[in-house]
C-alpha cells in the first residue's frame, strides 16, 4: 500500500482560495476599527488639552498660554514646563501636561497659533490666541464634503 504523503494541488488551491476569501471580509472590519479608535484617541486627547488650557487661563488671570504673534513652541513650552503668574518661567504653576499628544490622524505633536481655520495638516493641532479655541489640524475627509472631519471636535 502507498501512504499518502500530503495536500495534491487542487487541495492547497482550494486552501489558498478559502484564505484569501476569509481575509477579504476580516480586513475591512480591522480597518474601520483602526478609524474608530483614532477618533476615540483624538476626542480624548481635545478633551484633555482643553481642561489644561483652561486651568492654565485660570492661573494666568485669564491668560492663555500664546498671544497673537506667538508661535506653537511658546504654546508648548508654556503647557509643558513650570511657569509663573506671568506665563514666563517660573516655579509656580504647571506642567500642564508633560509632553504635547501627536495627533493620531497625521502623527504630529506640533501647534500651529493663529486664528487660520484648521485642517492645514501641517501641524498636529491648532490654537487660535482670539478665542483660546484648541483643534486638531489634520485634513481628514472621510465624507468627502470638502471640511476636514474633525474641524467641529
Amino acid at each position: 500500500m502507498r501512504a499518502h504523503r500530503g495536500f495534491t494541488l487542487v487541495e492547497l488551491m482550494i486552501i489558498v482560495a478559502l484564505l484569501g476569501i476569509m481575509a477579504a471580509i476580516v480586513i475591512p472590519e480591522f480597518g474601520s476599527n483602526t478609524s474608530e479608535a483614532r477618533t476615540s484617541a483624538l476626542n480624548s486627547d481635545l478633551a484633555a488639552i482643553r481642561k489644561q488650557i483652561e486651568l492654565y487661563r485660570y492661573h494666568h488671570q485669564e491668560q492663555l498660554p500664546a498671544a497673537a504673534g506667538e508661535t506653537g513652541p511658546d504654546f508648548i513650552r508654556r503647557m509643558t514646563t513650570k511657569t509663573d503668574g506671568t506665563g514666563g518661567v517660573g516655579t509656580e504653576f504647571g506642567p500642564y501636561f508633560l509632553r504635547m499628544p501627536t495627533n493620531p490622524f497625521n502623527d504630529l505633536d506640533t501647534v500651529r497659533v493663529g486664528n487660520a481655520a484648521a485642517g492645514a495638516n501641517t501641524h498636529g493641532w491648532r490654537f487660535d490666541p482670539a478665542t483660546g479655541e484648541f483643534q486638531a489640524d489634520d485634513n481628514i475627509d472621510a465624507d468627502h464634503n470638502g471640511i476636514p472631519d474633525h474641524v467641529g471636535l
